[in-house]
């Protein structure tokens, strides 16, 4: 069976329907569906096909291999791929392929990217860098304790809601990839940064105006991730962290001194909020390589 009459990039737009409706998935993870998609319906287009068959496996092939010679890396080549494998999957769902040409394709090889994990005292370094005698710096100091107490993602972090945090609990509400919830605790340094923020920032920031979520902005607006990631990487600068260092670097942080301090692997996996255990497994990664430099360092025969 062909989807015959409709054109790719209908049927495309029918998949990031599904995709947002069905599967929740978040703005940031639909853009990066629909970039590879229409990149992909671009080279049919350019091969004289306007619509799909489920004999399209060596067209597939021949656009992953344009892709390599376009300069792509593996890793994102993979990602392509794996866009594609959604979007014929979900034809054959709707029983408008009889067959999966996608699935038949390999992803290609990628080396184990490992995380980027700051020291214990980078982290204290970055989360005391903030000017707390301004109240955007208030505000700057509870959100990188929240998100280093807490492991949350940028996007969790900015459109956390008042209502979402529980002091006295010691816990924050989070939602996060695929609109699952998740509670996740925070520890005392974290409780004590966004109760002063509370008490003595936040209503300055927002005036008169109404807004539900924690961290604001100016006039009362949520902040962006695009200007957190600039206030952090200010930050990271002005304490001599000159190594890359992302919103997701106190994430990956939490995450392997969590490990490294003896914690369960399937907790933090949890905490994360991932939906495989195998995804969690890379800090493992980290840990041992941060025991076997603890090991040559000081072991008399390491």
């Amino acid at each position: 069976m062909s989807p015959t009459g409709l054109e790719i990039t209908a049927l495309i737009d029918q998949f990031l329907n599904y995709l947002l409706v069905e599967k929740g998935l978040s703005r940031a993870t639909l853009e990066s569906y629909s970039s590879d998609l229409l990149r992909f319906a671009d080279f049919m287009d350019r091969n004289g096909r306007g619509t799909v068959s489920q004999e399209d496996t060596p067209l597939l092939l021949k656009h992953l291999i344009n892709l390599r010679s376009e300069g792509l890396g593996a890793r994102s080549r993979a990602r392509h791929l794996v866009s594609i494998r959604g979007f014929y999957g979900f034809l054959v769902q709707e029983k408008l392929l009889a067959l999966d040409p996608a699935k038949l394709l390999d992803l290609p090889k990628t080396a184990l990217k490992l995380p980027d994990v700051l020291s214990v005292d980078e982290v204290r370094r970055l989360l005391n860098a903030p000017d707390t005698l301004k109240p955007q710096g208030v505000r700057d100091a509870a959100m990188l304790e929240v998100l280093y107490a807490a492991g949350l993602r940028v996007s969790e972090l900015i459109h956390l809601k008042i209502q979402d945090v529980h002091l006295d609990a010691g816990f924050v509400r989070v939602l996060g990839k695929g609109s699952k919830e998740r509670i996740v605790p925070i520890g005392q340094y974290a409780r004590e940064k966004v109760l002063f923020y509370l008490e003595n920032a936040r209503g300055r920031m927002v005036g008169d105006r109404a807004s539900a979520f924690l961290f604001v902005a100016r006039a009362g607006r949520p902040m962006t991730r695009q200007a957190f990631w600039k206030q952090l990487r200010r930050y990271a600068v002005s304490t001599g962290l000159f190594k890359k260092v992302t919103p997701h670097s106190l994430r990956h942080s939490f995450a392997s001194h969590l490990l490294e301090g003896g914690a369960d692997l399937r907790a933090v996996q949890i905490m994360l909020g991932h939906a495989d255990i195998s995804t969690t497994q890379i800090y493992t990664h980290v840990t041992r390589d941060r025991l076997k430099e603890l090991h040559r360092r000081f072991h008399p025969r390491g």
